[in-house]
């Protein structure tokens, strides 16, 4: 899974599943092309220099906090994506909608209700 985030807004701004690859990145990055970006920050793994501009990326280690703060949040809540767990996705379809549901509702975009405000 491969995601991107605001760092400014602190929101997640979208997502892509498959593999460690060149291909699931660039679909990351056709998805954020209608997006106004100014820098993309990542660490140094080769797969980001196939897609990425050079004018806007920074690769370093020391820039990538913001997303390793939300995969934290993506393991925390979701417990398929812990490691040594028994709990693990059966439907890729499944954990799409999870991590999608998740991101929703942390960027302040989905209204829980609960059923004691049912009235």
């Amino acid at each position: 899974m491969w995601i991107a985030v605001d760092r400014v807004g602190k929101k997640f701004i979208n997502c892509s599943f498959g593999s460690r690859g060149t291909e699931t990145g660039q679909l990351l990055w056709e998805k954020l092309e209608k997006k106004e970006i100014g820098e993309v920050m990542t660490d140094h793994w080769r797969a980001y220099a196939a897609f990425l501009p050079e004018t806007i990326h920074t690769q370093s280690k020391a820039e990538t906090y913001t997303v390793e703060g939300y995969n934290s949040i993506l393991r925390h809540f979701l417990a398929r994506l812990r490691r040594k767990t028994k709990c693990y996705t059966k439907s890729l379809e499944m954990l799409k909608y999870s991590v999608l549901l998740l991101m929703k509702y942390r960027n302040r975009e989905l209204t829980i209700f609960h059923a004691s405000s049912v009235k």
